[in-house]
């Protein structure tokens, strides 16, 4: 028997729970993290960037700095939470320390979050596609955190997932230091997209999933990749998403 087969009770008393805020024993028993760390995380509040989304200070604003100074070719982006110290520790372990159950409680908000939206037009979408990492960072760290991610929001929407639309073929170093504009050209030719799959597939719109919005270089590169390959309509999610610069 694997281990997804298992009860969620036998589970949870061989194994129990970790919160993917403090990393300890989730309390009460059977929840996805502490309600008092809950309440540490920072959620996206409106009113939001109609494109990044983004927190913006007005309703009247339409669009971020980001998204006036910076080409957008997706149509719509949402996000869970501000990218706080907190979400930045949680994110960091999910890649670095193998927590991948973590994302059992930001798929569920997540999917909690879209359930919101799945009567509007534009975010109307036939499946998820996760941002891909290269084949030696999957070896590396032995799995990729928004395919993962992308899989179990997917279960909860009862929604198809195609990790196989989109790969990434050239490892590129940290963007940390580069702008938006380097980050973008750094990644112009890092991403992929199979558009046999995709045609055989008959989709039309994607939500890309990823754990992490910054500057939107990413997600442009990918969503770019995709477009060129006979998808017509890119949204995007992300766990966490912070300001660029």
């Amino acid at each position: 028997m694997k281990w997804n087969q298992f009860p969620r009770a036998t589970l949870d008393a061989l194994c129990p729970r970790r919160c993917p805020v403090c990393g300890e024993i989730v309390t009460p028993k059977g929840g996805l993290i502490c309600p008092s760390c809950l309440l540490r995380l920072s959620p996206v509040k409106s009113p939001v960037c109609q494109k990044c989304g983004k927190e913006v200070w007005s309703e009247e604003i339409e669009y971020c700095p980001d998204c006036v100074k910076h080409r957008r070719s997706f149509a719509r982006g949402m996000a869970l939470f501000n990218y706080t110290e907190e979400a930045a520790r949680s994110m960091a372990a999910v890649k670095y320390k193998n927590k991948r159950e973590y994302l059992d409680f930001y798929a569920e908000a997540a999917a909690e979050k879209l359930r919101q939206y799945e009567n509007r037009e534009e975010w109307q979408f036939d499946g998820l596609v996760p941002v891909p990492v290269h084949p030696a960072r999957k070896r590396k760290r032995g799995f990729n955190q928004a395919e993962v991610l992308a899989k179990r929001m997917g279960e909860r929407l009862e929604m198809p997932v195609y990790p196989e639309f989109l790969y990434r073929i050239r490892n590129t170093e940290p963007l940390k230091e580069l702008n938006p504009d380097e980050r973008l050209r750094n990644l112009q030719q890092a991403f992929q997209a199979d558009a046999e799959a995709i045609r055989a597939s008959g989709v039309q719109n994607v939500l890309l999933v990823d754990d992490i919005y910054t500057t939107g270089s990413t997600a442009e590169a990918c969503t770019r990749a995709l477009l060129s390959a006979g998808i017509e309509k890119v949204c995007f999610f992300a766990v966490c998403i912070g300001q660029g610069r």
